[in-house]
């Protein structure tokens, strides 16, 4: 009994044509082209086979705009999978040497390969919004982790330090060199302030989009409405401390 084996490799849309030329050259035989619906789009698997061992090309999440150029001119026999691939899952696929123009199959709806029940649909777009979430958490992680570290604080001499400056001179030079050492901590204190960026008390779109990821329609527009009066009383208050 002949010993089979097959391998699958993954190949860009733009190489499908002369892939099929090396094949043909090289003595494979056609087997079939396999379309399967996934989230990203459809993928294409070619199949040729050659001395027991089966080769299957992959073209990964062709989309409802891609060209995909047809192998008929070199394996005519895959008329029937391209025509059949058109009118199931609605990939668009250039000079078949026979081509049905959409008729190859009598369908009541189009591309009905790709039609997914509304159990299904709702599962995807949930996916989507926590995945978009939490890139959107991570985006802000690492805006957080990048920005600029608050400037510590300025704290005037202790007691301590003072009465070491002071220490062993007269009353009156004593004090007045208490009363400089804490006018020049009082000036530094007020120049931090005012250097200091403002906190900001505004989320940004993916933030928001984050914390409300998941949460029916009715409660994420409470959520978005609670931030965004949040952060208007934040600013209103920042404005008025200026």
């Amino acid at each position: 009994m002949d010993r089979f084996s097959q391998v699958f490799n993954e190949v860009p849309l733009a190489e499908v044509h002369d892939l099929a030329a090396r094949r043909a050259e090289e003595g494979w035989r056609y087997v079939q082209i396999l379309a399967v619906n996934t989230e990203e789009g459809i993928d294409l698997v070619y199949s040729y086979m050659k001395d027991g061992l089966l080769e299957n090309d992959t073209v990964a999440a062709v989309g409802a705009d891609d060209a995909v150029p047809s192998i008929t001119d070199l394996f005519l026999e895959a008329f029937v999978c391209e025509n059949e691939i058109h009118d199931l899952y609605g990939v668009a696929i250039e000079n078949i040497a026979i081509d049905f123009g959409g008729m190859f199959y009598q369908l009541a709806e189009k591309a009905p390969m790709t039609v997914v029940s509304p159990e299904q649909l709702a599962a995807r777009e949930k996916a989507k919004k926590i995945a978009a979430a939490k890139a959107a958490k991570e985006a802000a992680a690492q805006k957080e982790q990048a920005a600029p570290a608050a400037p510590a604080t300025v704290a005037g001499p202790t007691e301590e330090e003072i009465q070491a400056k002071i220490a062993g001179l007269d009353p009156e030079k004593a004090a007045k060199v208490r009363a400089a050492m804490e006018a020049k901590a009082k000036k530094a204190a007020a120049a931090a302030v005012e250097t200091a960026p403002a906190p900001s008390a505004a989320l940004t779109e993916e933030e928001i989009q984050a914390k409300i990821a998941g949460l029916d329609p009715e409660k994420a527009a409470k959520v978005r409405a609670a931030l965004e009066a949040k952060a208007k009383k934040a600013a209103a208050a920042a404005g008025k401390g200026e």
